[in-house]
């Protein structure tokens, strides 16, 4: 798979993740009829976003091991009843596609690599 490709799998899988946050706690499945603070826990996924778009090294780095933060809460959230366990299993899901395209894209751009291939 290319460098761009790479950008825009993992471009689309971060946007959907912080649409699944939002749409969980704020109409899906939240933890109270009206909505839920927890919708705030989006926030943070907004801070690699420019970098992940742009295809930043360094941000595909760090954000490899930020994204796991949210498949830890897919993996405990997926045992609770009703439509929530749905939701954490699709978190699961886009967290592990984001992780390795990460992953993937971080070590296609590697400097060794580029060097090998130049």
């Amino acid at each position: 798979m290319t460098e761009k490709r790479l950008v825009i799998l993992t471009s689309v899988l971060w946007c959907a993740l912080i649409a699944l946050c939002v749409a969980w706690e704020a109409w899906l499945a939240p933890l109270r009829p009206t909505g839920s603070w927890l919708t705030l826990k989006a926030v943070p996924l907004l801070v690699p976003l420019f970098g992940i778009l742009y295809g930043r090294r360094y941000t595909y780095q760090w954000g490899s091991m930020f994204v796991l933060l949210y498949f830890a809460e897919g993996v405990v959230r997926a045992g609770d009843p009703g439509g929530v366990a749905l939701l954490a299993r699709i978190e699961i899901a886009l967290t592990v596609a984001a992780f390795f395209s990460m992953v993937m894209y971080a070590r296609l751009t590697a400097p060794s690599r580029q060097r090998k291939a130049g």
